[in-house]
C-alpha cells in the first residue's frame, strides 16, 4: 500500500459550496478505488495524503497533476505503508471557523508571521518543507 502526500495552489479560490460540490463527487471515486486520504484547504493553498493500492494512488496522483485546478503541485512524502493513517475518510473535509480554529489546542500562527523567522541551525527537513510551503502559499 502507498502513502503520497503533496500540496500544490488552486489555480483559482474556492468557496465552501465549491468544495462541498467537489467532495460530493470525488468520495465516491476515492471509495471504487479504495483510497482514503485528507485534503486541507487554506486559502488557495492545498496539502493533501491519498493512501490505498498503488496503482489507484499514483493513476489519481497523475490526474492530480494534469488537472488545470491545481498549480505548484509538489510532492512531499511517497512511501510504503502497512496501515492506513485514514482508514475510514475518503476524504475528510470540516469547515472551522476563525475562532474555532484558533481555540485549537496546540494553535500555531505560523502562516501568519512575517518571513524571515527562521530557526537556524536548530531547523529540521520538516521545518524546511513547512517555510517552502509558507513562503510559496498565496
Amino acid at each position: 500500500m502507498l502513502s503520497l502526500t503533496y500540496v500544490s495552489s488552486a489555480s483559482e479560490q474556492l468557496d465552501v459550496q465549491r468544495l462541498r460540490e467537489m467532495l460530493a463527487t470525488i468520495r465516491p471515486k476515492n471509495e471504487t478505488l479504495g483510497l482514503t486520504g485528507m485534503l486541507l484547504y487554506s486559502g488557495g493553498n492545498i496539502i493533501q495524503t491519498l493512501e490505498g493500492p498503488d496503482e489507484a494512488v499514483d493513476t489519481t496522483f497523475a490526474s492530480i497533476v494534469r488537472d488545470p485546478r491545481h498549480r505548484g503541485v509538489f510532492t512531499l512524502l511517497r512511501e510504503r505503508i502497512d496501515e492506513r493513517a485514514f482508514p475510514d475518510w475518503t476524504m475528510g473535509f470540516r469547515h472551522p471557523s476563525h475562532e474555532e480554529i484558533g481555540e485549537i489546542d496546540g494553535f500555531t500562527s505560523f502562516l501568519q508571521q512575517p518571513a524571515g523567522r527562521d530557526l537556524g541551525d536548530a531547523a529540521g527537513s520538516a521545518y524546511q518543507l513547512l517555510r517552502l510551503f509558507k513562503e510559496n502559499m498565496r
